[in-house]
């Protein structure tokens, strides 16, 4: 008998390498990693004919149009890869009898809770970016009430652009950064997410009652500033760079951010009996991976 197939989108991104990564530890599946390249995703007739060639058992959508800023100018890409798109692979899951995880974000929400946000609190997007996002979610549900959609934040890994490589960057090259204070939120390694995910797919190979769609919130334990963030990253790293904590107000972005983006993962350590690892415990592996990586 043929294994599982476990289709993975956005194969290039962090989550889709962190995926790759972790491939080699689930040898009950087969996995099919695909780029924008390989499967334009926002495509409904591409989309259907791979899904109908290949019958994947489950697809982890990690395809997304991540530049914040740029999809305030660049609205209608956005919209396209991640919103319609998420509808289509949604539905082709559903037509192929196909198991679908979206991956979204805690931009859907308005960041001013002070409280972390469940899966049940109202949402409201502040910029183009998040209410991208919010379509997909909407779309996926709507074309497979199967769907299962993981909420994630402020993401990072050894793997593409983000906010641990760029400091890492700046702390080299220069001899003081600033570094906004008034943004709170947990980091997660994306490491960490790909493994919650898989672990999700693999409980359903063995047990089809563990599947349970809707909506979940995924993002490390703890609760810290971007400023702390920089600050940790330099401390473990050994830079000898200055780093001072500024309110957003003195650095204007082209997309609002919300201020506030914890995620309450209650729901989804409660479901698939998850221990989430602290996010100082996945900054210190990553930061191990990067130098590993040279």
């Amino acid at each position: 008998m043929s294994k599982p197939v476990v289709l993975v989108t956005g194969a290039n991104g962090q989550l889709g390498k962190e995926l790759r990564v972790l491939a080699d530890a689930y040898a009950q599946f087969s996995f099919l990693f695909v780029t924008r390249e390989e499967l334009p995703v926002e495509q409904p007739e591409r989309v259907k004919a791979f899904f109908n060639t290949h019958r994947p058992s489950y697809c982890i959508n990690c395809a997304a149009y991540t530049a914040v800023d740029k999809a305030e100018a660049e609205k209608e890409r956005a919209f396209a890869v991640n919103g319609d798109a998420v509808g289509i692979l949604a539905m082709a899951s559903l037509e192929t009898g196909c198991k679908f995880i979206h991956v979204s974000t805690d931009y859907v929400f308005d960041g001013t809770s002070s409280v972390p946000y469940t899966e049940t609190t109202p949402t409201n997007p502040v910029n183009a970016y998040g209410l991208s996002k919010l379509k997909g979610e909407a779309l996926g549900l709507l074309y497979n009430p199967e769907t299962i959609i993981v909420r994630t934040a402020w993401v990072y890994s050894a793997f593409g652009n983000n906010f641990v490589k760029t400091m890492l960057r700046l702390m080299k090259d220069r001899p003081d950064i600033n570094v906004v204070n008034d943004q709170i939120g947990a980091p997660t390694y994306a490491a960490d997410l790909a493994l919650a995910l898989m672990l999700m797919v693999s409980k359903h190979q063995w047990d089809a009652t563990t599947w349970q769609p809707g909506v979940y919130h995924y993002s490390n334990t703890g609760r810290i500033s971007w400023y702390e963030f920089a600050v940790a990253i330099k401390e473990l790293s050994g830079s000898s760079c200055n780093v001072h904590p500024i309110p957003t107000s003195q650095y204007p972005t082209p997309a609002k951010r919300p201020s506030f983006s914890l995620l309450n993962t209650e729901k989804i350590q409660a479901a698939y009996n998850l221990q989430i690892p602290e996010w100082k415990d996945g900054l210190v592996r990553c930061l191990e991976r990067i130098k590993e990586q040279g």
